[in-house]
């Protein structure tokens, strides 16, 4: 037990009048890996607690982090009185860390404070669809160093926080979930026009996404090659690229009922052919050659 005891004292760091023994060493390290497993795990409580409210994820991630460095700060302070480190000290050595690491450090430095910037000013939140580097997706996560965003075909891009605050990002549903969108329709010439806008508004107001307030607007837009153009406007309640491919599939099985219905023919590309009348149109008939029975032998 002597023995122990010896151990257990024996100076190791020499610090003043107060070196740091062995046992506060143990102390230490066994104080940083439990308060560490303290902290994600008081995250993660309260992260299923702020579930079940109607908070949004991206303020639930951000008190998360927030709790999580709160309870780092603490368990730091108290190794560092354990260690009999007086604060101004670390302080002092932080600094000096900080200038040494900034520098081989900057862009590891540069994200993370790009992901606090991200939270606090809320550019861009989880949930949210948005466009960044020619990929389009949902925003899942917003971490330390990158926001990972989940494409419409399921793929994951880890785009880096300075990048979000650096490029130009498209944020679809930035203030709400109304988005406009555009059906384009044509029809074979000689058909009634005002019959098909009317047609068209019918089954553009009749989708349940689509909202009555801006009203959906059917405008006759061209005359085309082989068909007289029209343009659907109307704006929807959705979330992202997907929901609206949907609601634009559901609008044109509307159309193609409704035109079917009345008559109407949705036009296709066409080739006129004009024959020069002037000159008589010969025609000449052929009969193939029969092969003898001479020339099979």
């Amino acid at each position: 037990m002597q023995k122990f005891n010896n151990i257990w004292h024996f100076p190791l760091i020499p610090l003043g009048s107060d070196p740091i023994t062995v046992g506060e060493m143990v102390l230490v390290a066994l104080l940083i890996v439990i308060g560490y497993l303290i902290s994600r795990l008081m995250e993660k409580l309260l992260s299923q607690r702020l579930a079940q409210t109607e908070m949004r994820p991206d303020a639930i991630q951000t008190l998360q982090r927030i709790v999580f460095y709160v309870l780092i700060v603490c368990v730091a302070l108290t190794a560092m009185s354990l260690l009999h480190i007086p604060v101004t000290a670390f302080a002092f050595l932080t600094g000096a860390i900080a200038i040494g690491v900034g520098f081989g450090a900057q862009n590891i430095i540069n994200n993370f404070i790009s992901g606090w910037i991200l939270m606090v000013e809320r550019p861009v939140r989880i949930d949210d669809y948005i466009e960044v580097d020619e990929h389009t997706g949902v925003v899942e996560r917003i971490g330390n160093r990158s926001t990972r965003i989940r494409r419409v075909d399921g793929v994951h891009i880890l785009v880096p926080n300075s990048q979000m605050l650096e490029r130009t990002v498209v944020n679809w549903t930035l203030v709400d979930q109304q988005i406009r969108a555009k059906i384009r329709v044509g029809v074979a010439y000689g058909t009634p026009t005002r019959k098909v806008a009317e047609l068209i508004e019918q089954a553009v107001v009749a989708q349940s996404e689509v909202q009555p307030e801006p009203a959906p607007t059917v405008i006759f837009e061209d005359f085309g090659d082989s068909a007289l153009v029209f343009d659907a406007y109307f704006w929807c309640l959705t979330g992202g690229e997907r929901g609206l491919r949907r609601i634009r599939s559901e609008i044109r099985h509307s159309i193609t009922e409704l035109f079917d219905a009345n008559g109407i023919v949705i036009a296709f590309p066409q080739v006129d052919l004009h024959l020069d009348a002037a000159k008589p149109l010969q025609i000449q008939m052929a009969q193939a050659a029969i092969p003898s029975a001479d020339s099979e032998d």
